[in-house]
C-alpha cells in the first residue's frame, strides 16, 4: 500500500537499528513497544566488527566506540583457575577499522540508539503499544494494536518482528522453533567495583564440568559473572552469600556490589518460517544461541543489515515480492552455523564430566600453542552467506569472496582520506582493480581511490580477484 509505513515491533537494540536503516533508505516506520519505557537489564555485553557494520550505516558507530571498549581476548581456565589457553586480540583496529570484539553495557548502547531515533523525523515511536493481531493483505499488513486500554489499527506496508525471545509477531505468524540443542540452565550476576579488579581485562572462561563459569570485564565500573546451574539448584541456591563469594573470590570481586542476579536459560534454536507475505522476523524472534561466540546480538543485527535494503526495495516498487524470499534463504543458514558452533563451543570447553578434564587441557593446551589455530579462534569472521540469486559465488574468485563482507578499508578518494564505505554509498556498488587502479562505480559516478594502507589490494590478491559487485549491506555479491 502506498504511503504506509514499515512498522518495526521492538524497540530494542535490533529494531531500533532496523528502524534506522528503514529510515536511511527513504521509508517512514512506526517502532512499537509494549514497554512503557526502554529496558535497563545489562543483556548483551559483547560485539564484533562485522556487526558494527550495521550501526555504521544506521549513524551510531562514533557513539558506540566511545562508550564501549576492545575486548583483549578469551582466556580458558580449568577447575584450579590455572590457564589452559589464552586467545589475545589486540586492541588496534581489525579489517574493518575497528577493534574485532568490543564490550559494552547494553542499557547504553539503548540510549545511544533511542537518541538517534528521536532525531530521525521518518521515525515514530509508540511506546506501551502492544500488538495483538495481525492480517495480512496482498501489498500491505494491517496491524491490530493495544495502546493504554484501547484498540487501534495501524495499515503497514511491512511489519518486521524484532520482538525478542517471547515474539508476539511470532507467534501470530504461527512460527515454531526448532531446537539445535538442550536448553542450559545458568546464573547471571552484573557487579559494580569502585576500584578496578585485578584482573586480566578479557573473558576469562573456566571450564569446569561440576561449575562451569564465566568473567567478564564490562565497561567501566562494571563485571559480569556467569555460572551454569546444576539439576535441582536454583538461583537462590547459588546466591547465597558462602557459595556466590566462592565464585567470585578468585577474581577478586567477592566484595562488589551486585546490581542484579537472575536465571536465563540459554537455548540453540532456531525459526521454521521467517516470513509470511510482508511479515518478517529477525534478531531473537528468529534465533537464540548459546553465549559461547558472543553472537547473540550480531546475528540480529546482520539479519536487519540485509534485510533493510531489499525491504526498501520492495516497499519502494523497485523490485519484487520475490527478494524478500531470500531474508530466510540467506540468514537462517548462517544464523544456524553460528548457533551450533556455539553449541558445539559449549559442549568442549565445559561439558564432558571429570574424566575430560585431561584430554580438555591437552587439546587446548595444543591450539594455544598453534599461532595459525590460536588467531582463528580471535578471528572475527563468520561464514560466508550461502550461494543463491544475490550470491554468485561461481568461480575462484566467487568461491573465496562471494557472500563475505569488503573490507571497511581505509582510502583517499578525491584527496581526502575516508574508509570505503564512504565511497560505496548507500546502493550497490562495483569495485575494480587494474592498471594498478581501484575504482568504484556507484551511484552513476566512477571515483578513483587509493588504498591507503594496502588492505583491498591484499583482499582482491587473497581472493584472486579484478573485480567484486557489493550490495548495500557490504556484502559481496560477486568476485570475478
Amino acid at each position: 500500500m502506498s504511503g504506509a509505513p514499515v512498522v518495526v515491533v521492538g524497540a530494542g537494540p535490533v529494531g531500533t537499528t532496523a528502524a534506522l536503516l528503514l529510515a536511511r533508505h527513504g521509508l517512514e516506520v512506526v517502532l512499537l513497544d509494549r514497554r512503557p519505557r526502554p529496558s535497563d537489564l545489562p543483556r548483551a555485553v559483547h560485539l564484533d566488527d562485522e556487526a558494527l557494520r550495521a550501526l555504521a550505516d544506521a549513524g551510531v558507530a562514533d557513539g558506540f566506540l566511545a562508550l564501549s571498549r576492545p575486548a583483549a581476548g578469551l582466556r580458558l581456565l580449568d577447575a584450579g583457575h590455572r590457564t589452559l589457553a589464552e586467545f589475545r586480540r589486540e586492541p588496534d583496529a581489525g579489517r574493518h577499522g575497528w577493534p574485532q570484539a568490543s564490550m559494552f553495557h547494553q542499557p547504553d548502547l539503548e540510549e545511544l540508539l533511542g537518541a538517534a531515533v528521536e532525531r530521525a523525523p521518518a521515525i515514530t515511536v509508540r511506546r506501551g503499544a502492544e500488538v495483538v493481531g495481525l492480517a495480512a493483505a496482498d501489498r500491505s499488513v494491517t496491524v491490530e494494536v493495544r495502546d493504554g486500554g484501547r484498540r487501534r489499527d495501524v495499515v503497514a506496508s511491512a511489519v518486521l518482528g524484532c520482538d525478542g525471545a517471547h515474539s508476539t509477531v511470532r507467534g501470530l505468524l504461527g512460527t515454531r522453533m526448532r531446537d539445535l540443542g538442550r536448553p542450559d540452565r545458568w546464573l547471571v550476576v552484573d557487579l559494580r567495583s569502585p576500584a578496578p579488579l585485578p584482573v586480566w581485562p578479557g573473558v576469562h572462561q573456566v571450564c569446569d564440568p561440576a561449575r562451569a563459569a564465566t568473567f567478564m570485564p564490562v565497561t567501566g565500573d562494571r563485571y559480569r559473572v556467569e555460572a551454569r546451574l546444576r539439576p535441582g539448584e536454583t538461583a537462590a541456591d547459588l546466591t547465597r552469600s558462602a557459595t556466590l563469594h566462592a565464585l567470585l573470590a578468585p577474581f577478586g570481586a567477592q566484595d562488589a556490589e551486585v546490581v542484579r542476579a537472575a536465571e536465563y536459560v540459554y537455548r540453540a534454536q532456531v525459526a521454521d518460517r521467517w516470513r509470511r507475505g510482508r511479515v518478517l522476523l529477525a534478531g531473537d524472534a528468529a534465533h537464540l544461541t548459546p553465549p559461547f561466540v558472543g553472537q547473540g546480538l550480531g546475528l540480529g543485527l546482520r539479519d536487519v543489515h540485509q534485510l533493510a535494503w531489499k525491504l526498501a526495495a520492495v516497499v519502494g516498487g523497485t523490485a519484487g515480492e520475490e527478494l524478500l524470499d531470500s531474508h530466510q534463504a540467506e540468514r537462517e543458514p548462517h544464523a544456524r552455523a553460528l548457533v551450533r558452533l556455539a553449541a558445539l563451543v559449549g559442549r568442549l570447553m565445559t561439558g564432558g564430566g571429570a574424566a575430560a578434564a585431561p584430554v580438555r587441557r591437552a587439546v587446548l593446551t595444543a591450539v594455544g600453542r598453534v599461532p595459525a589455530l590460536a588467531a582463528y579462534a580471535t578471528d572475527s569472521r563468520t561464514p560466508a552467506l550461502r550461494g543463491g540469486p544475490l550470491v554468485d559465488r561461481r568461480g575462484r574468485p566467487g568461491r573465496r569472496l562471494a557472500g563475505t563482507l569488503v573490507p571497511r578499508a581505509r582510502v583517499r578518494a578525491g584527496g581526502r582520506e575516508c574508509r570505503l564505505d564512504d565511497v560505496l554509498g548507500a546502493g550497490p556498488a562495483v569495485l575494480t582493480a587494474g592498471g594498478g587502479v581501484l575504482a568504484v562505480e556507484a551511484g552513476g559516478r566512477r571515483t578513483e581511490v587509493d588504498d591507503v594502507d594496502g588492505v583491498l589490494t591484499a583482499w582482491l590478491r587473497a581472493g584472486r580477484a579484478t573485480t567484486v559487485a557489493v550490495r548495500p549491506d557490504r556484502v559481496v555479491r560477486s568476485a570475478s
